[in-house]
């Protein structure tokens, strides 16, 4: 018979609060004039705690929006005087912020934009502008969009550059927290984080995240304080910052009729030089007003100068104290020794023991050593379901190792840092593979490729990995890869030229046909250089991936190869870092598709060590490439067609002779300085 977690630890909870119980009111008992002091406090925390997990919220949402605004801005990725986007990221955070007012910016020419809630019916968008001429644009939400509702243009009263904060600001090193009473839409209390703005070592004005002090008091009203309790944030002054206020909001004004807060305003004077907010301790009396006491404690809080006022009336708690006690003793006394041996038994039979075993178990999923989870039984249908569930995932990721590299997923365990958006720029090289003619192959043979494909995405997979390289996507019929990450990779470059030659001897060796008979084959364009890698992607969902110029240019490589009838054509920087452990023969200067300059593009041939090499064709084609570029095209053919001649057949020395002659036919400008410029991707 099993039964469910859940009681077993009921009657842990059970017995810690009857023990807690019986120490409170025992106390309770001898110190009865002491009972309602308790009380007071134990309520005022719960409040306090509320409170200031709200302001919390609200002062993380408003450093969050500040955070993601002043990075566009700074980064140049917004600028504030683009309308157009200037709107639409401050939507995007009033609709993500519930706890944001507002959203501005300010120029130092006294040029002013914003955009506030309009409680939760929609939003407006005022612009200023020097001369105080003020546009409202009113939007109304239709679902998850807006509606344009009205547009008006009035003379304002409104001046950025003569409110108080602004010149703060503009004047700051950094972000600071103020209060501030007058809006471009009236005077209300407001709370603002500003922070100054600079562009390219520019000053460009003021951002400002602005919270409204109604929806603190709308959250006041949500607290349960008690039957009758009451709680209020006053100024050291007493003036009233915010009272329990259901329909407060942008739109609706504090109401101030709750009737206990007299009492809190009274606490506040009474308390007098007694009680300074900015020393941040507690102060608490008693407060007697219309012939009832009531139990005041005031609390400083994070802005300065304010104080959470919470006030309870005590016949709220003391009546049915002493009865309640004296009833509670004696069965308390008898349940705390029955159910303290139960639980101490229960706790090491149900809990503690199968525990231990199912936390072996994710210790083994935790290092990705999932051949070795095993299921364990138990008593507990809550704890046998888990150790179910653990078996289950670890057969699951079991085959997730196929979607993700095993490597990359410890590497990111054993760091500790998760799979977090970012990444960083390292040296690294880049692969992308490809199958010649496959658009065609697909057409004909439909899903009937799949079995050629995989077996093709085999291959290259296995040469990829015996070389240390990280298979990146697969993108169609072409695989993207990477060489110095997640692990660094000093020989990056030699690593991914050796798997690439890898990956051209087992499609050959495989015999791959397509569906006429003929072989197949692939093409292959390798660069290096620095690359961004890591976690790339949404909130939702994550690559491990590279991207950055080099990665472009080494697609365009891969593509270049139809062009020159080679197979694999490595990138100058490539060529570099591999140095004498590879044999290349230099192509042609390229200006790939997209980019202005041209580069010196490789064919690689061969690694060094793999045994004698016949060069001498690749010497002509090179003294033939030479001869091109110095415009001297009948040396050029003749050393193109020795190319030729010593190794039979070339398609790029073919290439090369027939732009040779096509120069000599059609004379180019002066300038001309043998760059071949791609016309395509």
């Amino acid at each position: 018979m099993r039964i469910g977690i859940r009681s077993a630890i009921s009657a842990l909870v059970l017995t810690s609060i009857v023990v807690s119980a019986v120490g409170v009111h025992l106390l309770w008992w001898r110190t009865a004039q002491r009972v309602s002091q308790t009380l007071a406090d134990t309520i005022n925390d719960q409040i306090v705690s509320a409170v200031g997990d709200e302001l919390q919220s609200i002062t993380t949402e408003a450093r969050s929006s500040m955070t993601a605004v002043r990075t566009l801005l700074t980064e140049k990725v917004l600028d504030a005087r683009d309308a157009r986007k200037r709107q639409f990221v401050f939507l995007s955070q009033l609709q993500s912020q519930p706890t944001i007012s507002w959203v501005a910016f300010g120029w130092p020419d006294g040029s002013f934009f914003a955009g506030h809630k309009l409680g939760d019916a929609g939003v407006e968008m005022l612009t200023i502008s020097p001369d105080r001429k003020l546009r409202a644009d009113r939007y109304d939400y239709a679902g998850i969009d807006i509606k344009l509702r009205d547009s008006t243009v009035e003379d304002g009263k409104y001046l950025v550059t003569e409110q108080p904060w602004f010149r703060d600001a503009i004047a700051a090193r950094d972000q600071q927290w103020s209060t501030l009473t007058t809006l471009p839409r009236g005077e209300r209390l407001a709370a603002m984080l500003a922070v100054p703005i600079d562009v390219d070592g520019e000053r460009t004005g003021v951002l400002a995240i602005i919270i409204e002090l109604t929806r603190v008091s709308n959250f006041l009203s949500q607290l349960t304080v008690g039957k009758s309790a009451g709680a209020f944030l006053l100024d050291r002054d007493a003036s009233v910052i915010a009272s329990p206020d259901a329909d407060a909001d942008e739109l609706n004004a504090l109401k101030t009729d709750h009737p206990l807060l007299p009492v809190a305003v009274a606490a506040i004077r009474q308390a007098g030089k007694a009680y300074d907010p900015g020393e941040g301790e507690a102060y608490r009396s008693q407060v007697t007003r219309d012939g009832q006491a009531y139990q005041a404690v005031l609390t400083p809080i994070s802005f300065p100068g304010w104080s959470l006022v919470t006030v309870v009336p005590e016949s709220e708690f003391l009546g049915p104290v002493r009865m309640t006690i004296r009833n509670l003793l004696i069965g308390l006394a008898v349940l705390i020794a029955a159910a303290g041996l139960l639980s101490a038994w229960l706790a090491q039979r149900l809990i503690a023991g199968p525990l231990i075993k199912v936390v072996g178990e994710i210790r083994h999923v935790e290092r990705f050593d999932l051949d070795k989870v095993e299921r364990h039984p138990s008593r507990l249908a809550e704890i046998e379901n888990l150790s179910g569930a653990i078996g289950d995932m670890a057969q699951g990721l079991a085959a997730f190792r196929k979607y993700i590299p095993a490597d990359l997923v410890r590497r990111l365990v054993s760091d500790g840092n998760g799979a977090r958006l970012g990444g960083a720029v390292r040296p690294m090289s880049v692969m992308f593979v490809d199958l010649a003619g496959f658009t065609g192959m697909s057409e004909r043979l439909g899903d009937r490729i799949i079995p050629l494909l995989s077996h093709y995405f085999d291959i290259v997979s296995a040469a990829i990995q015996q070389e240390s390289g990280t298979i990146d996507k697969f993108i169609g019929d072409a695989v993207m890869a990477f060489w110095g990450a997640p692990a660094a990779n000093p020989d990056h470059a030699a690593d991914c030229c050796r798997a690439a030659l890898a990956c051209q001897r087992a499609v050959a060796q495989a015999g791959l046909v397509d569906d006429k008979g003929e072989a197949v084959r692939i093409r292959i364009g390798i660069n290096s250089g620095d690359m961004l890698v890591g976690n790339i992607g949404s909130e939702v969902r994550l690559n491990y991936t590279v991207i950055g110029d080099a990665v472009n240019i080494a697609s365009r490589l891969e593509g270049t190869n139809k062009v020159y009838g080679s197979t694999i054509i490595i990138g100058p920087e490539t060529r570099r870092l591999a140095g004498d452990r590879i044999v290349v023969r230099e192509l042609d200067r390229l200006a790939v598709y997209g980019r202005a300059g041209g580069l010196e593009i490789y064919e690689l041939i061969a690694m060094a060590d793999e045994g004698a090499i016949a060069r001498d064709w690749i010497a002509s084609y090179e003294t033939g490439l030479a001869a091109w570029r110095a415009g001297d095209f009948t040396a050029a053919i003749a050393a193109f067609e020795r190319s030729l001649q010593l190794r039979g057949t070339d398609a790029a020395a073919t290439l090369m002779i027939a732009r040779c002659r096509h120069q000599l036919a059609n004379p180019t400008d002066e300038d001309w300085d043998g760059t071949t410029v791609a016309r395509s991707k």
